[in-house]
């Protein structure tokens, strides 16, 4: 495998795209440590290390390589895109005109990406505004800091502000086009896998200074396992043969080929996770805005607040198991598979064509998925588990949504420089 990453550096056309990804990698992160104009980098420096943060903020601090807590130029990061690709995807069920742009190929896919990027921008206003709303008032942004953040409150700043991390959403989405167009791999999973990745050795590092040598070693090998058994599951599918039919149309033959579908055991990816994350945080929103002391809110913040308690590892679980069942059942149509086989000549052996099939495609998919959501949801535990065991931070660097992403664009990246060398050398990565 080294050979093959050798050779892939020795050829000239791979090897520029190569250093071109690493240079637009570079220069998104040098962006996430620029402060936006009117945040006090000191006084931010100061909070982040009295403060530890978790939850949604967390999240999102995750995803933007920690620009959000330092409120940098680059602040919101990914976030405000991957929400709105989440969102036109779930209104191409809903609304027909998007379903019908789906279905038109290149052009109606050109036309979705742009209202993704209309409906990013729109949310990169609404978020950078409630970001800078929350950290102009002491102590709300970074927990028990009293230290200013934004010293300067007028509305010219604060407008200032809004306009630098909206347009310093836009150059990411720029920045991922580029990487997409010129370089190696998706761009914006390239730029998500950097703002986590960045992550990575200061966590470890922690765990060094903090629990010693040995839990160092041991939070490594456990890592390590970790990362085996992802890219075990990741990779593992489940292929549905399918044989067309041999047709012969005057002189010609067509068909009479065998292939298959390919039915993933983590079909849903890591969307589950992030919904599951983002939809927990919110009883504890409400309560923290609320300001209540009834019994509902004492109750929300014994049980759903601190992720060591049962309750809320039960729930985070299974709304990690619905919402990857629900996310299944919208994207993979298994009617629509059945027709389209059936259109052009395609049956699975020994099942009838039609209705029969679509009925064994969703006999197959609701089986497999059951794996798939148990799998997520253990994995997405796994900092819990390390909170219960280590006492380590929720940010634990081995786990949840962070080891999903980081793992997933790997292997897609590694699958895309493959196919780019194998049209040179067929021996690629297998060698």
């Amino acid at each position: 495998m080294l050979s093959a990453f050798g050779k892939a550096f020795k050829t000239p056309d791979l090897r520029k795209k190569i250093f071109f990804t690493l240079s637009i990698m570079a220069l998104f992160r040098f962006g996430s440590i620029v402060p936006t104009p009117g945040v006090s980098y000191e006084n931010v420096q100061i909070c982040i290390n009295q403060a530890d943060n978790g939850g949604l903020f967390g999240l999102i601090n995750l995803f933007s390589g920690g620009a959000l807590l330092q409120l940098s130029v680059f602040a919101l990061g990914i976030m405000p895109y991957i929400t709105a690709s989440i969102i036109v995807q779930l209104l191409t069920v809903v609304i027909p005109r998007f379903e019908t742009l789906k279905a038109e190929g290149q052009s109606g896919t050109a036309k979705l990406t742009q209202y993704t990027r209309y409906l990013t921008i729109g949310l990169s206003i609404l978020q950078s505004t409630g970001l800078i709303a929350v950290a102009r008032t002491p102590g709300r942004l970074f927990s028990g800091c009293s230290f200013p953040i934004i010293p300067d409150t007028t509305w010219p700043r604060i407008m200032t502000m809004v306009f630098v991390m909206t347009a310093g959403t836009a150059v990411i989405m720029w920045l991922g086009e580029l990487i997409t167009d010129r370089g190696v791999g998706n761009g914006m999973s390239i730029l998500i896998f950097t703002s986590i990745a960045a992550s990575f050795p200061s966590q470890l590092w922690s765990i060094r200074l903090q629990k010693g040598l040995f839990a160092f070693i041991f939070v490594t090998a456990v890592g390590i396992l970790v990362v085996a058994a992802v890219v075990f599951v990741e990779q593992a599918q489940r292929r549905i043969p399918v044989q067309y039919a041999k047709r012969q149309v005057g002189r010609q033959s067509y068909g009479g080929t065998s292939t298959y579908i390919p039915i993933k055991v983590n079909q849903a990816g890591v969307i589950p996770v992030i919904f599951a994350s983002s939809l927990l945080y919110i009883p504890s929103l409400i309560v923290n805005f609320s300001g209540s002391s009834a019994k509902w809110a004492v109750w929300i913040q014994q049980n759903l607040v601190t992720g060591d308690h049962p309750i809320y590892i039960i729930v985070y679980s299974a709304m990690i198991i619905f919402f990857t069942y629900f996310y299944v059942a919208i994207t993979f149509n298994p009617d629509e598979v059945a027709e389209n086989m059936k259109k052009y000549g395609g049956f699975i052996p020994g099942i009838r064509a039609g209705r029969p099939t679509a009925e064994y495609l969703q006999y197959v998919l609701s089986r497999i998925t059951a794996p798939g959501a148990l799998y997520l949801a253990f994995v997405a535990i796994i900092p819990i588990i390390a909170l219960i065991l280590f006492n380590a931070t929720q940010n634990f660097p081995f786990g949840g949504t962070a080891i999903l992403i980081v793992v997933g664009v790997g292997l897609d990246t590694a699958k895309q420089i493959e196919s780019q060398l194998q049209q040179r050398s067929y021996e690629g990565f297998l060698k």
